[in-house]
This record gives structure tokens, C-alpha cells and sequence, in this order.
């Protein structure tokens, strides 16, 4: 009796071990092909086709964990994965974009506008030092103006402007006007000679200069209001403050005028231009 209960459990054993085999087929599976050719030989062998002998349990267990592996797999993959979040990085400040290094910008006083600088120091002192969070002083040995950035510098562009504005400012133009340099991105200033123009000596420059200058500033101060800019004549030299179509107006009115245009004709082509420029 006790025989055949024992060969009723492995026969009822041997039923589950198939019926798990043949779910692990209709499954989709990645059984490699070593076990796939183990498992064949295995069935074709005559103790499982006779009936006797008991079915290899390791080969059995390593094919269920298999697919218990592939159907969590599967189910992983399923499974929305939310993205992560968008970092936000804050604006670096000028010390940190330039790895801590300070940057320096060194503009030459001339002998002309030393005295200048002297009385309008504060007035130049003030808004580079507050308004652009920018380190300025005065070296009295080398006589240069020296601008520094600092810890708390919001923007790198900040030394440039104040660099800028220091530099117009030793070429002549008035404080108000070289502060529009700190305010604004689309000015520049711009600087020609006479004899680049056309080579004039003698009397014939005077009188050419007399030409871009008019009676009183007259045709100097028609030329600025027309085209929005500001001229410094100084001696031979040009130098025009504004936006870059301004300037090139400006500009060449002022070449007209050198190369010996008479001032009604020269006001005559600025009206014609500013109404175009404000159209």
C-alpha cells in the first residue's frame, strides 16, 4: 500500500512540474538556448516518456524564477518613471564666471583732462562705484584711471560699461552725456581723424575745422539734434557718441563738410534723413 501512495505523489508531482512548464510557454519568455535544448532532451528521454523515474526539480526551478524575473521586468518597464524636476541654477556673478580671479581695466588720463578729472572726480566716482557695484581709483604714478570688479558685482559687463564711460570721458565729452554709456547697451563711440578724410595742411585744415564747428558751435549743435548724437572736436581729431545708425549720419555730414560741402547744402540732406530716421 505504501508503494503505491508513494508513486501516486510522484505521478500528482509530476503532473504540477508540466502544467508549470506549460504556462512558462504560453508566457513571452527569454529562455536562453541551453536550457531550451536541456529541457527538450529532457522530455525526450524515456524515463519521462515511460513514465518512470522523477523530473529534474533544479532545471524546473531555474526556468520559474526565470519567468517570475522577466514578468517583474516586464512590469517595470510598464511603469511610468516620472521625470525629474528642471534644476534652477541662479545667474553666477562676475568673481565666480571668472573662477574668483578679479579683472582689472586700466584707462590712460591724457595731460589735457587731468584737471577735469580732478574737479568732476565725484561725479564719475559715484555712479561707477554705486550704480555698477565697480571698484575705481586714481593711480597718481602711472596717472591711469583703474576700475576693479568686486565680490557683489552683478554682471561682468559692469567693468566694460564703467571702462567706457571712464574713456569718454577723457575724450572729451561731458559727464550727462558719457553716462548714457552706463545706462545703455546700443551706444558706442566712435573716433576719426580729418586726414582720414581727405589731407588737408595749413589754412585749408583750419578752415575745415572752422566748417564742422560753425559760428558759435552752430552747425556742430544741428548736426547732434538731427541725428541724436554728440561730437567732440578736438583739435584734429573726431569723436562722435550714439547708436550705430546715428552715428553713420553724423558721420558722413561731417565728411561733407571737410571735403568742402557749403553747411546749407549738408542741413538740407540731415532733414531729409532725420524724417526718414523717425518714419
Amino acid at each position: 500500500m505504501e508503494g503505491k501512495e508513494k508513486e501516486k505523489e510522484k505521478e500528482e508531482a509530476k503532473r504540477t512540474m508540466i502544467m508549470k512548464i506549460n504556462k512558462l510557454k504560453e508566457t513571452p519568455q527569454e529562455i536562453s538556448q541551453e536550457d531550451a535544448k536541456r529541457q527538450e532532451a529532457y522530455n525526450m528521454s524515456p524515463r519521462v516518456r515511460g513514465g518512470s523515474g522523477s523530473a529534474d526539480p533544479s532545471l524546473l526551478y531555474r526556468l520559474i524564477i526565470m519567468a517570475e524575473t522577466t514578468q517583474m521586468e516586464i512590469e517595470t518597464a510598464t511603469k511610468a518613471v516620472p521625470l525629474p524636476t528642471k534644476p534652477v541654477f541662479k545667474p553666477l556673478k562676475a568673481h565666480e564666471m571668472s573662477d574668483g580671479k578679479v579683472q582689472f581695466r586700466k584707462i590712460p588720463v591724457p595731460p589735457n583732462r587731468y584737471t577735469p578729472l580732478k574737479k568732476a572726480w565725484l561725479d564719475i566716482y559715484t555712479p561707477v562705484y554705486d550704480q555698477m557695484k565697480v571698484d575705481i581709483r586714481m593711480n597718481l604714478k602711472s596717472r591711469k584711471v583703474e576700475l576693479k570688479t568686486r565680490a557683489d558685482t552683478p554682471d561682468v559687463s559692469n567693468l566694460q560699461k564703467s571702462a567706457d564711460f571712464v574713456h569718454a570721458f577723457m575724450l572729451g565729452f561731458d559727464i550727462p552725456d558719457a553716462v548714457a554709456l552706463l545706462r545703455m547697451d546700443e551706444l558706442y563711440v566712435e573716433s576719426f581723424e580729418i586726414k582720414d578724410v581727405k589731407t588737408l595742411k595749413g589754412e585749408h585744415l583750419s578752415r575745415a575745422i572752422g566748417r564742422l564747428s560753425g559760428k558759435g558751435g552752430k552747425t556742430k549743435f544741428a548736426i547732434e539734434n538731427s541725428t541724436k548724437t554728440r561730437i567732440v572736436i578736438a583739435d584734429t581729431r573726431i569723436h562722435i557718441l550714439g547708436a550705430f545708425t546715428n552715428i553713420k549720419v553724423a558721420r558722413s555730414s561731417l565728411c561733407s563738410l571737410i571735403m568742402g560741402s557749403p553747411a546749407g547744402k549738408v542741413y538740407s540732406k540731415l532733414r531729409n534723413v532725420s524724417a526718414r530716421l523717425a518714419d
